[in-house]
């Protein structure tokens, strides 16, 4: 069984810098892809980024496209969502993933097995 906690987040001004990582534990933790999806009050969980375990491919929402950029420390098991030049739009719960298998499109809830509790990210304008 996989488990994946987030940490960071937080309170920051329009402009400002956040990053949330995500670490995995599971006796053969070994996925396809990771992503980071949000969720605001009201609103759909959505895609921010993704990228693919073994060959380092990244995928992104247009909108955080040159903002955010999501990386991987694999000895460490580790997703990182580094966010810069946020805007209000941006905040919601941020939630990690991690799947399994190949199949499914990358930007889709579906296309994930495995989720954390998700943390919540706030700007302020």
């Amino acid at each position: 069984q996989v488990q994946l906690v987030e940490s960071g987040g937080g309170l920051v001004q329009a402009g400002g810098s956040l990053s949330v990582s995500c670490a995995a534990s599971g006796s053969t933790f070994s996925p396809y892809r990771m992503g980071w999806f949000r969720q605001a009050p009201g609103k759909e969980r959505e895609f921010v980024a993704a990228i693919t375990w073994s060959d380092y491919f990244t995928y992104y929402l247009n909108s955080v496209r040159g903002r955010f950029t999501i990386s991987k420390n694999t000895a460490k098991n580790t997703v990182y969502l580094q966010m810069n030049s946020l805007k209000p739009e941006d905040t919601a719960v941020y939630y990690c993933a991690a799947g399994d298998v190949s199949g499914g499109d990358y930007y889709t809830v579906a296309a994930y097995e495995y989720w954390g509790q998700g943390t919540q990210v706030t700007v302020s304008s």
